[in-house]
């Protein structure tokens, strides 16, 4: 009697197994968004480098200027949480061709600036002012996360055409989705140079120094979804 028993347990437990491995027919595709948008911000990261013989004398210098800029930076109506310094150092190095030693002071700020009609006379001011190294500047949207929603919509809407014209030839239908994965890359604002440039009057004459261009907010994904 208990053999018997135990036969049809491992009996059920078997058909139990069965039925829950059992494979549902699926597809499997990747999907892209893309959004391109004209952008509205640029972050610009500046830095004031300064040499000399003594380390008191390099940062008091490199100070003093800094002072200016920041100065002039609140003066051009940046708000206080849109600028920021980012690294500051003072370094001995040696001349090798004078064979002596000198100190390098560096200040490095970033900059959100939120109105690019602005651009050319920031950029005027702060090297008027010693800024002596651009580092880098890239464009950015304000609307960023709303962007960012559009191109995942995108990506599963890619998604599920490909699904359907794989499928299509089948007889079958895509069902709903078994699986989602966003495979999107973390997002680093590049420029792309063309189209719109912003200008700036001098005189009788239109300057272009600023090529603003377009930015592509991308999302991907990757979605299984039932056949029918």
């Amino acid at each position: 009697m208990k053999k018997t028993a135990l036969i049809l347990m491992v009996l059920f437990v078997t058909m139990s197994f069965a039925q829950e491995t059992k494979q549902v027919p699926q597809i499997s595709v990747s999907g892209e968004g893309k959004v391109k948008v004209v952008p509205d911000q640029a972050s610009i990261s500046i830095s004031l480098e300064t040499k000399g013989t003594k380390a008191d004398d390099v940062k008091k210098e490199n100070d003093k200027k800094i002072d200016a800029i920041l100065k002039f930076i609140k003066k051009m109506n940046i708000a206080q949480e849109d600028f920021q310094t980012q690294r500051v150092s003072l370094n001995p190095n040696y001349d090798y061709e004078k064979k002596k030693h000198n100190y390098i002071a560096t200040q490095t700020i970033q900059i959100l600036l939120k109105d690019l009609s602005k651009y050319d006379e920031l950029m005027e001011g702060i090297v008027e002012q010693g800024i002596n190294r651009i580092d880098n500047v890239t464009f950015k949207s304000s609307k960023q996360a709303q962007y960012q929603s559009e191109a995942r919509k995108l990506a599963m809407k890619d998604a599920k055409l490909k699904a359907e014209d794989y499928v299509s030839v089948l007889g079958q239908k895509v069902g709903r989705a078994m699986t989602i994965s966003d495979n999107s890359q973390p997002y680093y604002p590049q420029p792309v140079f063309a189209m719109k440039t912003m200008a700036m009057e001098s005189g009788d004459s239109t300057r272009e120094t600023l090529a603003v261009g377009e930015i592509n907010i991308t999302a991907n994904v990757s979605v299984s979804f039932i056949l029918e």
